[in-house]
């Protein structure tokens, strides 16, 4: 089988032509995951915070313990009811640079509510 003299270089071509798609994707799909991650960790910090707090646990201690678990950068809010506890937590996710760079931010939200022990 003889390879024609003007398909030469034609896979090398289109090879060229699909990387950077595949690299972009692949940093789209790396940013997609990141988002998820970032996601999970405020709905932690808020359970863990208000577990803290309705288990008699000072409100710094709380927020010091939610802040561990958080995204940086997070927005701990607490608010104490009668027998229970609310926690909000955001986080704002900054898109990744260089070429996503246009990706807008994510605000990432939870929010946690734990009854307060007896006694407390």
């Amino acid at each position: 089988m003889s390879v024609r003299s003007d398909e030469r270089g034609a896979a090398t071509a289109e090879t060229a032509m699909a990387l950077p798609v595949l690299v972009l994707l692949g940093l789209a799909l790396a940013w997609l995951v990141g988002l998820g991650v970032a996601q999970v960790r405020v709905v932690d910090a808020a359970r863990e915070t208000a577990r803290a707090v309705a288990r008699g646990e000072t409100e710094e201690l709380a927020v010091g313990l939610g802040q561990q678990v958080a995204p940086a950068g997070a927005d701990i809010r607490l608010s104490a009811g009668q027998g229970s506890v609310r926690v909000v937590v955001t986080a704002q996710v900054r898109g990744p640079g260089g070429l996503l760079g246009f990706l807008p931010g994510f605000d990432a939200r939870a929010e946690a509510v734990a009854a307060m022990e007896p006694g407390r």
